[in-house]
């Protein structure tokens, strides 16, 4: 069976990752990097103990040797990481670039299995996101399970549907995603000078050109994307999201006015120009797990949910570790 890896790079709390790492290697990950992005002593100690992780200490030395400066973009910081892992993954088949709030979802098919149908020739695999919800205590719902929209098939019909599940909403921005609907990508290894992306992968030619490697659909496996935790998490990280991250105003250039969607920094700048009244009000149709909510996902077909049981798996996989 093909051995699969995740390459990660991460600025966040010792339990955050190793939730994360221990997950995935759950699910039968032979080979975990994480390269932090910030001094966790606490995680690097735990994965470097571990036979099939290792955390590389992403320093100004690693840097100047890695690309000869310090990236001043956490997303370049991603990209060059993972580039830089992929060429040393000589004992993978295949190596996935997720981040820390993105866990892996198999159907009913082992990860293993599912790459090992792909056609041989195919060098990327992208798994398509399903958007986690927030839940709150009042709405009675098992705390264990993880409750997502999934990103539906493009058809004429989608934005009559996305007017449906979120009435006030919807058809202002593309299937009711907050995050991204392009989803991430395993890649074969063996390749040479191979580049990643964020959500794309590029050969690199000898004159300095990118070739953008083309992908097949891993239809068993889903992304699910824990995006938004809760209403409070969301508003502290807002500012930085708007002016630095995945709500920065360059994402959203692209967009035709013609077709009545917003861009996420405009609707989001837009929502906050008063108060919090109208982000709060966004927030509760799209981003909460509300009853109905729920049956509108499940009619359409949109509605999953995932028992993730992370602290489980990090006392699994690091007794040594408390959560």
């Amino acid at each position: 069976m093909a051995r699969w890896g995740i390459v990660s790079t991460i600025k966040a709390p010792a339990a955050d990752i190793l939730r994360f790492v221990a997950y995935h290697l759950d699910l039968g990950a032979a080979r975990i990097a994480i390269c932090l992005d910030d001094d966790t002593p606490d995680a690097f100690d735990a994965l470097n103990a571990h036979p099939n992780c290792v955390a590389i200490q992403t320093d100004r030395p690693y840097w100047l040797e890695t690309c000869g400066y310090v990236p001043k973009k956490h997303q370049v910081r991603q990209m060059q990481n993972a580039s830089r892992v992929y060429a040393e993954a000589t004992d993978l088949d295949w190596l996935a670039h997720i981040d820390v709030d993105e866990f892996l979802c198999p159907t009913d098919t082992p990860i293993s299995i599912a790459l090992d149908t792909l056609p041989p020739a195919s060098p990327c695999a992208r798994m398509s996101p399903c958007e986690s919800l927030c839940t709150e205590d009042h709405l009675g719902l098992d705390p264990a399970i993880t409750f997502c929209k999934a990103r539906p098939k493009d058809t004429p019909a989608n934005k009559a549907r996305e007017a449906e599940i979120y009435p006030t909403f919807g058809g202002m921005f593309k299937d009711g995603f907050i995050s991204h609907t392009a989803g991430k990508l395993f890649v074969r290894t063996g390749r040479d000078k191979v580049q990643f992306g964020i959500h794309r992968a590029f050969d690199l030619k000898s004159d300095g050109s990118k070739l953008d490697l083309p992908d097949v659909a891993l239809d068993q496996v889903e992304l699910c994307h824990r995006h938004v935790e809760s209403w409070e998490k969301w508003l502290r990280i807002m500012e930085f999201r708007l002016t630095r991250g995945s709500y920065r105003e360059e994402l959203g250039k692209n967009i035709d006015p013609a077709s009545g969607r917003v861009s996420r920094h405009v609707m989001f700048k837009s929502l906050l120009a008063s108060d919090e009244t109208d982000l709060r009000a966004f927030f509760e149709e799209v981003c909460l797990a509300t009853p109905e909510l729920l049956s509108r996902l499940e009619h359409h077909g949109l509605l999953r949910q995932y028992a993730l049981e992370l602290s489980r798996k990090v006392q699994k996989h690091f007794p040594d570790f408390v959560v």
